[in-house]
């Protein structure tokens, strides 16, 4: 499904399906850290029913499906929620996967103790989805708001590959990331409390390959390049890490997460 949203990369339409088995295969990188700090809040844990959405290819339902929460899990495109299902199903998880926008879930009111929304929250109309949230969840319900990125001003190869990506998409606005809180709408605070907050940095081991795939798969890549662009990247990226990284390394990464709690 193409999106084309002013937001974001000046309106240049993008595609999460043209990626999907790249995004499946590479972007399931959040060190255990990442989810043991879920899990230290008492979220996404035995007992509790969660919904996901902008699940992507159920990168978070499926790490955290150990944890014994039930999970739903949803996004805007097919062919994500394809991956995600065919990941599930080949590791034995009962999850729920619908390909279904967060503005249109349809669930009854008062379902969910939690909602995740992991790389993601930037994309919905907040102004829809942030009354629809409040409805899902149940008294005293909780919104986890989860995001990770590489800090390319600190970090040699992040910088240099996102230099590449910026040749073939000069107006991509997910470029030059630096730590701060996870940004939170106006129109939140109507239906939620900001109830925590934490920010911390994270080393994510590569080699060549999965870094390669992990660029590949990102919205200024694959999501949104012409096949003959790609294709060009893909060879002029190949050389550079040849060039400036060793077999496995490390990217220097920030994390980030919010906890809005419902009132």
């Amino acid at each position: 499904m193409e999106i084309t949203d002013s937001r974001i990369d000046a309106g240049k339409a993008f595609d999460w399906g043209k990626t999907s088995k790249e995004y499946a295969k590479y972007r399931d990188i959040y060190p255990d850290e990442f989810y043991k700090k879920i899990v230290g809040r008492g979220l996404c844990v035995n007992g509790q029913k969660v919904l996901d959405i902008g699940t992507g290819t159920g990168v978070l339902p499926r790490n955290m499906y150990k944890y014994g929460a039930e999970w739903i899990g949803t996004d805007i495109s097919a062919e994500q929620i394809e991956q995600a299902k065919i990941l599930a199903d080949a590791a034995n998880m009962k999850i729920d996967f619908k390909a279904v926008s967060a503005e249109d879930v349809d669930s009854p009111d008062e379902t969910f103790e939690v909602i995740t929304a992991c790389q993601c929250f930037w994309y919905f109309d907040h102004e829809k989805v942030m009354p629809k949230l409040s409805k899902l969840l149940k008294k005293n319900g909780k919104l986890l708001i989860l995001y990770m990125a590489w800090l390319p001003f600190e970090d040699s190869i992040a910088g240099a590959s996102e230099e590449l990506v910026l040749k073939y998409s000069p107006q991509w606005s997910g470029a030059g990331e630096t730590r701060h809180p996870i940004w939170i709408p106006d129109v939140a605070h109507e239906y939620f409390e900001v109830e925590d907050h934490e920010e911390y940095d994270l080393m994510v081991p590569f080699t060549r390959e999965s870094w390669h795939g992990r660029m590949k798969a990102c919205r200024g890549v694959g999501a949104s390049l012409s096949e003959e662009e790609l294709g060009k990247w893909d060879d002029e990226h190949k050389q550079l890490l040849d060039r400036i990284a060793p077999e496995q390394f490390e990217v220097q990464h920030y994390a980030a997460l919010a906890v809005l709690r419902k009132v």
